[in-house]
């Protein structure tokens, strides 16, 4: 289901999704990362929001595309505080940033990051064309990672969830929402 970028222009943004998943089903924490076959560095699983779905559509099917995960068995981490209804909207779940970085010099995403916890191996196989480089972390095997493997905006976000979200925002079902 992949599309190519819509914005090929000079200073043009791609709107994106990622989905943090953290395991806690081990002595520690660990953060999925995967192997991306263009930038050769390790991200989290994510990816282009196509034109005919809304972001969190867009992170539900990159997380069984790129991770194997079915989103039954994820929950999501969500801040105790938030609205939960809205006239004539839909409330889409809260992300842990929003933020705009760079790909290249002059072409950016606009990126919707969510926060997820498993509690066991995916259920599932990583879509054909995939990434299969999956890889688990500890908070400090994340710390020690340079730049030219990991972006570091990677890593301080997983320091966030690592540090604040796993311990202050509930966990959620999807069908909860």
């Amino acid at each position: 289901m992949s599309m190519p970028h819509i914005h090929t222009e000079s200073g043009q943004h791609d709107h994106t999704v990622t989905a943090y998943i953290v395991r806690l089903d081990r002595e520690q924490p660990l953060a999925l990362l995967h192997m991306h076959k263009k930038l050769k560095k390790l991200l989290p699983v994510g990816g282009h929001i196509e034109l005919d779905e809304t972001p969190w559509e867009a992170v539900l099917h990159e997380i069984k595309e790129e991770s194997g995960y079915d989103i039954s068995s994820l929950e999501l981490l969500q801040p105790s505080e938030r609205m939960r209804f809205l006239s004539d909207a839909v409330i889409h779940p809260y992300p842990l940033v929003l933020n705009t970085h760079n790909i290249t010099e002059d072409h950016f995403h606009s990126d919707i990051a969510y926060g997820f916890t498993a509690t066991a191996e995916p259920s599932k196989s990583v879509s054909a064309g995939e990434s299969l480089d999956l890889r688990w972390y500890t908070q400090s095997e994340l710390s020690v990672l340079g730049e030219d493997i990991i972006f570091g905006n990677t890593k301080e976000i997983y320091d966030f969830v690592f540090n604040i979200a796993l311990e202050k925002w509930p966990k959620t079902k999807t069908n909860n929402l």
